[in-house]
């Protein structure tokens, strides 16, 4: 039988373990029901905000000589990258698409520079482009949601004995 300090060490470590499982269970689900409930664009926008927090983390390990947790953090990053540039669609604007590809392309591969060579100026190259990519689609979220009201405002309210109205664009 184990000394009652010991007991009671056993016991508090095991309501920390069960704490920490809740903590993480209510942020995964916190995570979860913002994801499901997010427009395309607020979901870009935490694309961003997860790709810049991984690449800070990861810079912050780098300059600790934390190379795993680095490598690791790089990986996330990269790979958040990676779907934006998937997520293009240039049938729609391939100019815009082709720029933008090529932003994704050197963000990408500076990082990757980052892992390989262990340079931090690496990160911060990629980390002021997401900057500035993450404040100017968050500034185009916000002019478009300053616009949507004034078109809701002369759509005219449809009659009750009417059949929905089909937009077509």
């Amino acid at each position: 039988m184990l000394p009652k300090t010991e007991t009671c060490r056993a016991a508090s470590a095991d309501r920390h373990r069960a704490s920490t499982i809740m903590n993480h269970d209510a942020s995964a689900e916190y995570l979860r029901n913002a994801v499901m409930t997010a427009t395309p664009e607020q979901l870009h926008l935490m694309l961003y905000d997860g790709a810049i927090r991984f690449a800070r983390q990861a810079r912050e390990a780098l300059v600790a000589g934390d190379l795993e947790n680095a490598c690791e953090k790089l990986l996330k990053a990269q790979r958040i990258i990676t779907e934006m540039k998937n997520g293009l669609r240039p049938e729609v604007n391939p100019s815009l698409c082709d720029q933008l590809s090529g932003l994704y392309n050197f963000i990408y591969w500076r990082l990757v520079e980052a892992n390989t060579r262990h340079e931090p100026e690496c990160i911060d190259e990629a980390l002021q482009i997401l900057e500035h990519q993450r404040e100017t689609w968050k500034l185009l979220i916000e002019k478009v949601r300053e616009a949507a009201p004034a078109v809701t405002a002369h759509v005219p309210a449809k009659p009750a004995e009417r059949q929905p109205l089909s937009v077509e664009v």
